[in-house]
């Protein structure tokens, strides 16, 4: 029998699970549950926003552990999908929580995608479930069950993830009485480094998403904050008040409603 390769996970040398803790404002005990799990997903994504401001300032974004670790935790900065969920994979590793990584083809847009997005199947109590912290504005409050096509009411959101005919997984969300397809992915075996073209594409290409907008984006108990270019919008059990703001109103934005 052939020896299965050694998997190449996420690693760091500066993760600390308190300083994580610490960062998203867990408070309670840590099981190896999906009760817990779910929590510690939810204090996250309502402590570290999604954004992209790294990506449109030009600069190169890391995808080593520690790198991810310093800005999210030390510089108590955000990320996009790499920086959000390699943070939670270390988390989970740290946990001895099984996982892998998938890799996703987002679907929101009307051009054709290549799979650049990155999710976590998460395995407990012999039941797997996706968990994904960086779809932005978009993304799940919850794990989902992966084999499980019932609706999930998230908030004032409702996904689900249904199969395919092709035999992929697709996540959808229910958006006015309609369901929307918002990525498709497989489970086939994908390494940390596997991402590195992706980021690579994600943080420099000019037909990326992120090259051309910015975008932040930080969930609450009640709903979500969103900048997207010159407007900020906050939606509060699904209604939602917008505005448009100048450029140097930018930073007061971002250090009053995002923390940042």
């Amino acid at each position: 029998m052939k020896k299965q390769a050694k998997s190449n996970p996420i690693v760091s040398d500066n993760f600390v699970l308190q300083d994580y803790l610490d960062r998203i404002h867990f408070v309670g005990d840590i099981k190896s549950n999906i009760k817990s799990i779910s929590k510690l997903m939810q204090c996250q994504l309502f402590s570290i926003p999604f954004e992209d401001l790294d990506v449109q300032a030009g600069k190169t974004i890391s995808l080593a552990g520690d790198d991810i670790v310093d800005k999210l935790i030390t510089r108590k900065r955000g990320g996009y999908c790499y920086e959000l969920n390699g943070l939670f994979a270390l988390m989970l590793q740290k946990m001895d929580i099984p996982y892998r990584f998938v890799a996703a083809r987002p679907l929101v847009t009307p051009a054709e995608n290549p799979k650049t997005h990155i999710a976590i199947i998460v395995t407990v109590e012999d039941e797997e479930y996706l968990v994904d912290l960086g779809f932005g504005g978009n993304g799940i409050r919850e794990p989902l069950k992966l084999n499980d096509t019932t609706a999930a009411q998230q908030g004032a959101e409702t996904f689900a993830i249904v199969k395919a005919e092709n035999g992929n997984y697709l996540l959808q969300t229910l958006s006015h009485k309609e369901w929307k397809d918002l990525y498709s992915f497989d489970l086939s075996h994908q390494e940390w480094i596997d991402f590195k073209p992706a980021n690579h594409y994600n943080s420099t290409h000019p037909d990326s998403f992120f090259t051309q907008n910015l975008v932040v984006v930080l969930q609450n108990p009640l709903g979500k904050k969103i900048l997207f270019k010159n407007t900020f919008k906050s939606i509060e059990n699904g209604k939602a008040q917008s505005y448009t703001f100048e450029p140097d109103q930018l930073e007061g934005i971002l250090a009053t409603e995002f923390n940042l």
